[in-house]
């Protein structure tokens, strides 16, 4: 994880991270509506727990809860035979038609883009949506791709060899947040 000697530094604390998420919600119920008019699909893990928590945070202020579902994209990534050690798969789980639907797409960290092209190729496996936006807590930015996210929590400047990390409780950190760990060498 943290190698000894790399600079680390919080850039998101619980009280931020919990804005950006009440905000998110915020500009994905203004844009979009009514919540039975969109999905929120979160790529596992991290943004599996961010769509549920976005689903939460709309439903307190609409009153309705737009549906939720996960897509692990695992077996769908490009790097999959060439340098993925010892991939584990998690759950898809898109317990309703997406074709015809607005399809929010979220996860906790966009870098290269590679990662929303996966879930994209996948999200077509099960049907064709009427749009697929994207909501992101955390854009680092160093896009190989040209993807850009619709909805995004805290933009942060990082050097391309460092980490994001985003700590959620529902993983098993004691507390929320969002650390950048320094590459050895700087930037």
């Amino acid at each position: 994880m943290h190698r000894p000697g790399a600079e680390a530094w919080l850039s998101m604390s619980a009280q931020d991270l919990h804005r950006s998420v009440t905000r998110l919600a915020s500009e994905i119920s203004e844009r979009l509506g009514d919540p039975d008019g969109y999905v929120l699909v979160g790529i596992v893990t991290g943004g599996g727990h961010l769509a549920q928590r976005l689903a939460d945070a709309i439903a307190h202020a609409e009153g309705r809860r737009p549906r939720v579902g996960t897509l692990d994209i695992t077996l769908y990534r490009d790097d999959l035979y060439t340098g993925l050690e010892r991939p584990t798969l998690g759950e898809t789980a898109i317990p309703f038609e997406i074709s015809g639907r607005t399809v929010v797409l979220v996860d906790d960290v966009l870098f290269t883009g590679r990662t929303v092209r996966a879930a994209l190729d996948e999200i077509m496996d099960y049907g064709r949506p009427a749009r697929v936006q994207l909501a992101v807590l955390v854009d680092r930015g160093h896009r190989e791709l040209p993807i850009a996210a619709d909805y995004v929590g805290r933009e942060i400047g990082t050097g391309k060899r460092d980490r994001v990390v985003v700590h959620l409780v529902e993983d098993g950190s004691e507390q929320d947040g969002v650390r950048v760990h320094r590459a050895e060498g700087g930037r």
